[in-house]
Formats: structure tokens, sequence, C-alpha cells
């Protein structure tokens, strides 16, 4: 096992949010803690990787939150010029044929249909084996190439192509070329003891895979491509179809400009080192991914970090039990960073999931998922891009929730945004988003460790459960937050066990009655709460406005609701306004939010003055209705 070196990138994200930091302190905040270092991530991840072409959509937002600086560790994969540039005239030409394979160099052996390569050197394979192998055995330090110049190997017992040992080996896909690998079912080994190799194409050292041509390997035994220490995938056009894992580097998976397209029994790519620190890892960059996954469709054991490239991702099918199997799309159990890209995920279980934490800080993401959205166990932080989670059971889940930037609409089963954590299978096993309904601070964390935080973008939420849950507090400072929450009254739009302190941002949340909240006293943005004496149907117009007429907001809720509670920078003590509701209105509508336009009255519900941090109208319902009054809601489960 060779000793990887890494560089380690420090994101300076103090000095990228200087700019605009707000700071919030205790007397803002109800006397609660924010976090400083779980969900405080914020900041566009930069690399130095010469074929990385970031697509980075970094917020440049005010937050309450220390910015603390991430860490992805850039492999250093062992490439270098030397690995693409070589003599022609030292090619040696291996011509494969049944029974009758040639090459004119004693460092080739060849033994029927059994190819071995004992020394360094550039290789240019041609032909068909109907039941052979290429086998790399090479006796010194230096690199193996073999270029693949119209290949197909069968193998009715092993791997086509086994890199036995090599200091590093680079596979060249001839331009244009078309190459084919397929072994069997059941391989056949010399002993008992023996269980390589175990893919199509395996290799027990480093390997590179490149070129303008096309592989495409069936691997019916195990995976299709598998190697023991690292892989790097560059500029290749890769197609597989796998019993098991269709592409695995141990210690790391690298792509690269890449074209790949596998379909798997297991996951479709990996990198599985977890005895390592930092090893484990996959990063792609510009590359068009298509996969079909029973399992995993991305699964690496350290940390995934996608910077740019077309991704349709698909994980699970009718077989799916989520007590025995993982159906992630993009899981990385330390942690995923996403700078960008295009997105395509359906996913059995989560769609983006992390043990540890994920970031956001780009992309366009389209997700549907039979568990969460994005789940991490500890941060999940969204900086920027563009996600639309068209189904989930929860949309985004994490101890710490924080979103600084980007535009975010999601539609969930039960609760929109938890703060909860933990464990994954919240959708699975219900409860507290925690396994076997357990209270998050039944694992050892306190009520003050979980936290909703806004601090900008545009978010849109219509849950089936609570619209926003937090098992700690929520702290609100600008931005857009729309919710469109329950009918029943076992839920409420916002539901939080600590506080709930807005100073900034606009925010509509409609719903039911029964359960709802409104923002804490000790907020600094005042806030309008309305219970209604009875439901309106969906697509009635809220409308609310100055005693002189100028608009504040119009709203279209999604579905019938009885409670309103309206914040917004516009909002001043002491003033007083109308509140409607029906009518209609010509403006742009998004996400339910009416921009500009003119509205034409329907019903004028009620004239009231803001005559305190949260003016409530209406009826009270529910424990406490209104809001418990303001500021309440401790110690009521989510």
């Amino acid at each position: 096992m060779k000793l990887l070196k890494f560089k380690y990138l420090s994101l300076a994200l103090i000095a990228l949010l200087a700019l605009s930091a707000c700071s919030i302190n205790s007397s803002t905040t109800g006397g609660a803690s924010l976090p400083t270092t779980a969900g405080s991530n914020s900041g566009s991840l930069s690399t130095d990787a010469p074929t990385a072409e970031n697509n980075q959509d970094s917020a440049s937002t005010s937050t309450s939150v220390q910015p603390t600086s991430v860490e992805i560790e850039m492999l250093e994969t062992y490439e270098s010029e030397s690995d693409y540039v070589w003599d022609e005239a030292k090619v040696v030409e291996i011509s494969l044929a049944d029974n009758a394979s040639s090459a004119a160099s004693q460092a080739v052996r060849i033994s029927g249909n059994q190819i071995t390569i004992t020394a360094g050197g550039t290789y240019r394979l041609t032909g068909k084996l109907s039941d052979g192998q290429v086998l790399v055995e090479s006796v010194d330090d230096t690199v193996v190439r073999l270029i693949l110049n119209g290949v197909e190997i069968n193998n009715n017992s092993s791997a086509p192509v086994y890199i036995k040992n090599a200091e590093k080996t680079i596979i060249i896909l001839a331009d244009g070329s078309q190459n084919v690998l397929t072994d069997t079912a059941n391989y056949v080994f010399a002993s008992a003891d023996e269980d390589e190799p175990k893919a199509t194409l395996f290799a027990n050292d480093d390997l590179t895979i490149y070129g303008a041509g096309t592989l495409r390997l069936t691997g019916q035994y195990n995976d299709a491509i598998s190697t023991d220490d690292g892989l790097l995938i560059s500029g290749a056009n890769i197609i597989i179809q796998s019993l098991d894992d269709g592409i695995r580097g141990k210690d790391y998976l690298v792509i690269k400009k890449a074209s790949l397209e596998v379909v798997s029994g297991g996951d479709g790519l990996k990198s599985d080192n977890e005895k390592e620190e930092k090893l484990g890892q996959i990063q792609i960059y510009n590359s068009t991914v298509n996969i079909n996954s029973v399992g995993d469709a991305i699964n690496a054991e350290g940390a995934v970090a996608i910077f740019s490239g077309q991704f349709t991702l698909n994980s699970g099918d009718s077989s799916f039990n989520p007590d025995s199997m993982s159906a992630k799309a993009v899981k990385g159990l330390v942690s995923v960073v996403i700078e960008g890209g295009s997105f395509v995920i359906d996913a059995a279980d989560d769609a983006i999931h992390s043990n540890g934490d994920i970031t956001v800080n780009g992309g366009d993401l389209t997700i549907a998922s039979g568990d969460d959205g994005l789940h991490a166990d500890l941060s999940l932080t969204i900086n920027g891009g563009t996600i639309n989670i068209l189904n989930s059971y929860e949309g985004l889940e994490a101890q710490v929730v924080t979103i600084n930037g980007g535009d975010i609409s999601l539609l969930a089963s039960d609760d929109g945004i938890n703060s909860a954590g933990g464990a994954d299978g919240s959708g699975m096993n219900g409860g507290w988003g925690m396994p076997g309904g357990q209270a998050p601070w039944d694992q050892g964390g306190t009520q003050n460790d979980y936290w909703v935080i806004i601090n900008g973008g545009k978010t849109y939420v219509n849950a089936g459960g609570d619209g926003i849950d937090s098992n700690g507090s929520i702290e609100m400072t600008g931005g857009v937050l729309l919710v469109d929450g329950p009918t029943n009254d076992g839920n409420g739009p916002l539901d939080y066990m600590g506080t709930f302190n807005i100073s900034g941002g606009t925010l509509v949340a409609v719903g039911s009655l029964g359960m709802a909240q409104a923002p804490s006293a000790s907020s600094t943005q005042p806030s309008i709460f309305i219970g209604l004496n009875q439901a309106l149907s969906a697509s009635t117009l809220i409308h609310l406005q100055t005693d002189s007429g100028q608009s504040i907001l119009t709203y279209a809720p999604s579905k019938e609701y009885r409670s309103v509670l309206i914040s917004s920078p516009e909002l001043v003590i002491g003033e007083s306004y109308s509140l409607f509701t029906g009518g209609s209105s010509s403006g742009e509508i998004d996400s339910n939010l009416y921009l500009n336009g003119e509205y034409q009255p329907g019903t004028e519900l009620t004239q009231l003055t803001v005559d305190s941090i949260v003016a409530t109208y209406g009826t009270n319902a529910g424990q406490g209705g209104g809001g418990f009054p303001p500021g309440g809601g401790g110690g009521r489960r989510p």
C-alpha cells in the first residue's frame, strides 16, 4: 500500500462573509447560543486541480452564524504529465487471437490465450480472445501502459484483464476505438485461499483509465472495474453492466471529464477504504454520469465532492428493504460537498446522505426520494444552487440546517425541514426523526444542539407534517421562507421546542390552526398571526397592505388553511394594516408569492395595528393557538 498524499484546501470563509455578516448577540436570540461549528459552513470550495471546471454559485449573504472553514482532502492521484507521453518507437504491439496471439518482446509471455506482461513499458493491444486473459505481473517499478485499440476479451473462468502487480497501470482507450471485456458468473481460483481477481477489470495497485475511445464491461461475477488502491478515470467513455458494484476504487475514485453509464446490482460508484483516515473518497469533475443501481448510486466511506457535470442517478428498485439495504443516490459517510452540476435523482432511500455534514454551494438538483431529500446526521448547509425536491418523506433533515442562499422548493409527506439529525432512517421508523421514536437528546445531545437557521435565499415548503420542525430553535435573519403547512391539527406550519427569533427576511407560513406557533417575543422583526374561524380553500389569496394601500405581500396557499403568519421588514410597530382574502393579482407568481402586479381586492378580513412584536388576530385553537402566545411552545413534542 502506497502512502497517499493530500492537499488541504481551506475555505477562508471569514473573509468571504465579512462584508455581509450580521452579528447577533444573546439579546436577539432569547438567550440561546447559535452553533459555531455544526451547520455553519459557508462559502465556495476552491481547488487547484487543473482539469476541474467548477460551476460555483456561492452565496454572499448576511448570517448570524460564525463562519468556519471546510477542508476537503484533494487527492494526489499520482497523475503526472509523463503518464500521457510515450515513445511511439518503443511501443510493443500485441495482437490477440485465439491460440495465435503474438508480441515481439521478451516482456510478454504467451501461453495459449494467457498473455502475461512482466515489465513496465507501453503495449498496444488489438484483436479478440474468446476465452482468455491479459495479466500484468511487472517485476520492476516502472509504469505499465496498456493501449486498447479495438480489443474484445471474454473469460469463462476469471477476469479478462487482471493487473496483479505493477507500480502503476495506465489503460489508454485509443481514439475512436471500441473495446469490450466480459467475464463469467463463476471464477475458478488456484486454491481456496485466493479471492483475486474479483472484477472484470481488476487491479491490485493504482489504476488510471483515459482516452477518447469506449470501454464496455459486463461483470457477471462481481464488480465491473475494481482496484485495491486508487482509481482515476479521465476523459474516457465507459459503459458497464455488473452483478455487484459498477466502479470501485478502494482508496479513492476520481473522475474527470469522463462519460459513465452504469447499471449495477450493487453500488454504482464506490470507494470503501474505511480503515484509513481521509481515504475512501469520491471526487467528480465535469463528467456525465448515468447510474441505475440496486444499491447506492454513489457511495463513499469518506467524503464525496462533486464539482460539475451532468448526473442522472436512480437508486433502489422494487426489492428495496430499508431494514437491510441502502439505496441512496449520493452517500458520503464523512461528508458531501456539491459545488455545481446538474442532477436528476430518483432514490428509493435518501437522495443525498451523510453521517457527518452536507454542504451545497451550487448546482441544479431535481430530486424524488422515498425517504429524505437531503439528510445529514450533523449539519446541512445550503449556500447556493437550485434544489427542487419533487417528493420526499422529509425534505431537509439534519441536527443543524442552515440556509444561506439558493432557491429551494420541496414537497414532503411529513416534515418539510426537520432539525433532528441522528441516525438515518427517520422516514422508515417515524417518531422524532430518530430510530425507535426517541427524542434527539436521548442520543446524547440537548435541545440547544438543534437549529434551523435561515439567513438568505428563497425556500418554499409544502409539507404534510410540520412545515418547519425544530427539536431546538429557529433563527431567521434574511431571505424568503414560504410554508404551506399541514391541513391536520396534529401538526403545524411551524413547530419548535426552544425559541424562534426573526430579525430579517420575509416569512409566510399557512396551514392548520390546532398546533400553530408564531415567532418568539424576543424577535426584533414584527410578525402578524391570524387564526381564522373557518378554513379557506386552496388558492384563496392572502393580501396584506398598509392603511395607505401600499402592498406588503400577496400569497396563494396551495392547500386549505386556518392560520396565517406573516413577517416582513416592512412591518412597523405602531402602524396599521389591512388584511384581505380572495380577490386576484396581475403579478408574476413565484412559489405561490405574487411579485409586483396589481391586487384586485376580495374580502377585507380585518384592519389591525401592530402593537407588539407579534400581533395576533382571530381565533386561538389547539395548544395555545395563535402561537402559544408568542414565544411559547417550549416542551411540546414535535
